[in-house]
């Protein structure tokens, strides 16, 4: 067995593996240093705790779904960006079965914290991100928004009703695009 891991990386790539066959209990220091074949000690090198790497492994998960993708055109019209989410979070969903609802049943409650602050920094990236389409989309009214229903409330709205639909399982892109529509258009 290798006493030394070729990267953080590495491990983290091995732990998202874990999960996406065996769910999310499989992901503990033992398992991921057996996926890796290291040692024990050498995932310590990397993450102090099991919470550690539970959290950086699904920091890493939300990092695939959403990031380094090259589809940079469908960031400039608010419903191509819309169906876009929707495609990376299906991707999620099939690739991570139950992530969206079981993520954070991976810490105890005291770790919860680090769990909660690390998926809101993901989920307000993704939200800055749809805000920022919504101001350069050329067909939005000018009028659409104002002091008291902003740009930022309307993207926080339509990531919520995403996610929301997703964890129902019962998502509908063509509902989405037209509250979409009525709303902004």
């Amino acid at each position: 067995m290798n006493t030394v891991v070729t990267s953080r990386e590495e491990i983290l790539k091995n732990s998202r593996i874990l999960i996406g066959q065996q769910g999310w209990s499989s992901v503990n220091i033992r398992a991921v240093a057996a996926a890796c074949g290291v040692s024990v000690g050498s995932i310590y090198n990397y993450f102090d705790s099991k919470a550690e790497l539970v959290s950086a492994t699904i920091e890493s998960i939300w990092r695939e779904i959403f990031h380094g993708q090259d589809d940079m055109e469908k960031m400039q019209d608010t419903q191509a960006c819309i169906l876009w989410i929707l495609e990376r979070m299906e991707y999620g969903c099939k690739k991570y079965p139950g992530f969206l609802a079981l993520h954070s049943l991976g810490f105890t409650q005291a770790e919860k914290a680090e769990g909660k602050r690390r998926m809101e920094q993901t989920w307000r990236h993704i939200i800055d991100g749809l805000c920022s389409v919504l101001k350069r989309d050329e067909k939005v009214r000018t009028n659409a928004f104002d002091s008291r229903f902003t740009a930022e409330t309307f993207a926080g709205i339509l990531f919520s009703l995403l996610v929301s639909a997703m964890l129902r399982q019962d998502h509908d892109p063509a509902a989405l695009l037209e509250v979409t529509r009525r709303t902004i258009y």
